[in-house]
């Protein structure tokens, strides 16, 4: 290599260290912020119930997409499990604790008071009035009225049915609603469309006793069946699921649905799911877990959802939109603002 080479060589390498010097260190990379921690206690019927567990978790999960929070459940087998979960989860520290039904309202009281510094969102429970408890209820009864109008126009044998899993006030008003709205379709048509499982006078009817055995739905779907109705509405979870098991086997008889589409949860049984009652507290979930990551989480007053606020209403299955007719439909769309500014009434007087 020639004097010349070696020193234009020796130059650039020179050049090539100063350059990098000047260049400025690499800022240290930030922390990145732990992530809110979100967690559900599901009610007995395990997390895929196709009810309330199901539609809980899928506001758990909008709320992981839409909000960036990191979300976790644990399954209730048996009522015991209740309070075992609830400590579980204040023991890992989670933000918030979604407790899934009026069944767990004692555990999630008793948990409240015990660690006041935790927040705590519970679905179906609108009494404990807890400072770090955020309640919900829903006006289920404006739904379950129209699903009532709406099962008294389809019914070809005049008789419509229901039946509760467990008997309380947030499934009572369930079965008001419905009776409620074959009653107000009677009064429009002068017709004489019954009720069977629900007596609005007596405040009793079908009850199986919990929200879990299949079988009682099949028992009592048959039964109901066999007394001549076409048009049953279960207010019973997963229950609820064997009757529309036996209305398939059968291949008769439509189903209402309560809390979700159950046309969408159950596609393959779409053919006999005339339309549900819809009950979104995922839409409470995810607003509650909102609250908590904006800082404005109040418990104390209840989360109310209802026809007005889009928390609440009527969904027509996906087999059966385009077969119910128009002018029921209008009949039923007619009833929603009379409803929301109280002209009509969806439960009785007591």
């Amino acid at each position: 290599m020639s004097k010349k080479v070696s020193i234009l060589v020796a130059i650039l390498i020179m050049a090539s260290l100063l350059l990098a010097a000047c260049q400025p260190a690499a800022a240290p990379s930030e922390p990145e912020t732990p992530k809110l921690k979100m967690c559900q206690v599901t009610d007995v019927g395990g997390i895929d119930d196709k009810s309330f567990n199901a539609t809980a978790w899928l506001g758990m999960q909008n709320a992981e997409k839409g909000l960036g929070v990191q979300v976790q459940y644990l399954e209730s087998q048996q009522q015991s499990d209740y309070e075992v979960n609830l400590s579980t989860f204040v023991e890992q520290d989670c933000d918030l604790i979604v407790a899934v039904g009026f069944l767990l309202a004692d555990a999630t009281s008793a948990a409240a008071d015990t660690n006041p510094d935790q927040k705590y969102a519970i679905i179906d429970v609108d009494w404990l009035g807890q400072p770090n408890v955020l309640g919900n209820a829903t006006k289920i009864d404006q739904a379950t009225f129209l699903a009532g109008y709406l099962a008294a126009g389809m019914t070809k044998t005049g008789k419509v049915g229901t039946y509760v899993g467990i008997l309380f006030p947030a499934t009572q008003a369930f079965m008001d609603g419905y009776a409620m709205g074959v009653a107000k379709y009677n009064e429009v048509h002068g017709t004489n469309v019954e009720v069977l499982g629900w007596n609005m006078d007596t405040q009793q009817g079908l009850e199986v006793g919990n929200f879990e055995s299949l079988d009682d739905g099949r028992a009592l779907g048959e039964q109901l069946l066999d007394e001549g109705v076409d048009i049953i509405m279960p207010v019973a979870g997963p229950v609820g699921l064997g009757t529309l098991a036996v209305l398939q086997e059968r291949g008769t008889g439509l189903l209402i649905g309560v809390d979700n589409d159950w046309s969408v949860a159950n596609p393959d049984k779409a053919d006999f799911v005339l339309a549900s009652a819809l009950k979104k507290i995922d839409v409470f979930v995810y607003e509650s877990i909102e609250e908590v990551l904006n800082g404005t989480f109040k418990g104390g007053t209840p989360y109310i959802l209802t026809l007005e606020n889009g928390g609440t209403g009527l969904s027509y299955g996906s087999a059966w939109e385009s077969q119910v007719p128009a002018d029921l439909k209008g009949e039923i769309d007619a009833l929603i603002p009379q409803i929301i500014s109280g002209a009509i009434a969806t439960v009785p007087t007591r």
